[in-house]
């Protein structure tokens, strides 16, 4: 029976040119394919037999060509390993310039919206994977709902509404690749009319909103949160971040809860770091107490890891339909895998577990950053630290200023992230640090670093006992 060419060794492609002979035609078209480097050194080429009934050439002849190249020095034969491209210079044209150099990676990283990632739950991840490939029909493969899978849905459903008193069903929860295309989504399909968004916030997500095509207008914050009584009827909806305001740090006051919803317009909730906090009682998610007015952002970017790439919006029924199209047209729907793993961390309460350890992790890193701060810039200011991944250090006047300590970390080795950006107009000077990017490992070392840089910024010598770490 003649073998199909579809099922034989390497897959190579090559077009032969038309004019001269067939063997000839098959040593240029090596030739070219050597020179542009689209068969690198050490690529193992097809059998003879193999390529010659791909490209409906006598084995003869292609025996023959290899035999020629290798003669030439373009590929090598070893015995039981076939023939490869050689590994010594060949004729071509000149190598390309290389490319431009990548900026040095931080030596400590310390900016803010990453977790540790070293702490990933990689053994419950993998027993996870595991059940899911074991026990998932085949069908799972394929596409599925642009809301996403119904088994993420349903444990999402459940444990929102178990630890952040979020009420909504699976049907009314829609499954993203991160926080930003849920942002994007919604900017498509809400009504006519400017996005507020809170001032001081995230200077990204602003832009975000301004790139879909929204008009920004600035929510001030204060020492209760947003103002919320500076919300107008033509606004379309406002983006605020009530359990732990970014980057102030304060929940968002009673009073203001219920002025949001005796506002009425639609409110975009962005919990996303709900699940840490330190020092006070749990805040509940605003949508609890108004699921027809609220649209609820959760996502695993800080929990777990960005690169998951899984985000949800629990979304209020009169927009469910105009968001489920919006994702389809999107990216018809989120990675599956992940959904169903992730699903079946929430049921084992893995997920919680993780979240537990996690909380008290960073909360030494927390308690451990602020004594230094303290130290090494007196007088400077730390508003909300009680829950979150990051702190905010407003400067004391008279001291260095925000692009001087930036410079200093940045010689040193630290990466930090400014707080002037964050407001929408002329901001306040200071650093936003976060505390839980680096391993447990590398954090004291990290922060030895911090304090002792800002201390010499600052004009003064770091103190004799400045790195030792209590953690």
């Amino acid at each position: 029976m003649r073998k199909d060419w579809a099922g034989s060794g390497v897959d190579l492609h090559l077009e032969l040119s038309a004019g001269g002979g067939r063997r000839g035609a098959l040593e240029d078209a090596l030739r070219a394919a050597v020179r542009d480097g689209r068969l690198a050194r050490g690529t193992r080429l097809p059998s003879t037999r193999s390529l010659a009934a791909q490209l409906r050439l006598s084995r003869g002849t292609v025996t023959a060509a290899y035999d020629q190249l290798v003669a030439e020095g373009y590929l090598t034969t070893r015995p039981g390993s076939g023939t490869e491209v050689a590994a010594v210079s060949t004729p071509g044209p000149v190598p390309p310039a290389p490319e431009p150099a990548a900026l040095p990676e931080p030596v400590h990283d310390l900016r803010p919206g990453q977790p540790d990632v070293s702490a990933f739950p990689a053994r419950a991840w993998l027993r996870a994977t595991r059940h899911v490939l074991a026990t998932a029909p085949a069908a799972v493969l394929g596409l599925c709902d642009p809301r996403g899978r119904i088994e993420l849905r349903r444990a999402l459903a459940g444990y929102l509404a178990r630890t952040r008193g979020v009420v909504t069903t699976p049907e009314h929860i829609v499954v993203t690749t991160g926080f930003v295309q849920s942002l994007n989504l919604l900017a498509a399909v809400i009504g006519d009319g400017p996005i507020a968004m809170e001032d001081p916030g995230h200077d990204f997500y602003r832009e975000v909103v301004r790139r879909a095509g929204r008009e920004v207008v600035p929510l001030p914050v204060d020492e209760l949160g947003a103002r919320v009584g500076t919300l107008t009827p033509a606004v379309a909806a406002a983006v605020v971040t009530p359990a732990h305001q970014y980057p102030m740090g304060v929940p968002l006051h009673p009073s203001r809860r219920h002025a949001l919803r005796e506002w009425g317009g639609l409110v975009v909730e962005d919990d996303y770091d709900g699940e840490f906090r330190y020092d006070r009682q749990p805040v509940g998610a605003f949508q609890g107490t108004a699921p027809e007015q609220a649209v609820y952002f959760g996502t695993t970017s800080e929990s777990l890891a960005p690169a998951l790439r899984l985000a949800w919006m629990a979304v209020p029924p009169a927009l469910i339909g105009p968001v489920t199209e919006a994702k389809l047209h999107a990216d018809i729907h989120t990675e599956v895998l992940g959904q169903l793993v992730l699903a079946r961390l929430i049921e084992t309460h893995d997920y919680d577990r993780h979240i537990r350890a996690a909380r008290l992790r960073y909360r030494r890193r927390r308690e451990l950053l602020r004594a230094r701060l303290a130290a090494a810039l007196p007088g400077a200011v730390l508003p909300g630290v009680a829950a979150g991944l990051r702190t905010l250090l407003l400067l004391p006047g008279g001291g260095p200023s925000e692009a001087e300590l930036l410079d200093a970390c940045a010689r040193r080795g630290i990466a930090l992230r400014p707080a002037s950006p964050l407001w929408h107009g002329a901001g306040r000077e200071g650093l936003l640090i976060g505390y839980a990017g680096p391993s447990e490992r590398a954090y004291p070392h990290a922060l030895e670093a911090l304090a002792e840089t800002l201390t010499r910024a600052a004009g003064r010598e770091p103190a004799a006992d400045s790195g030792r770490s209590t953690s």
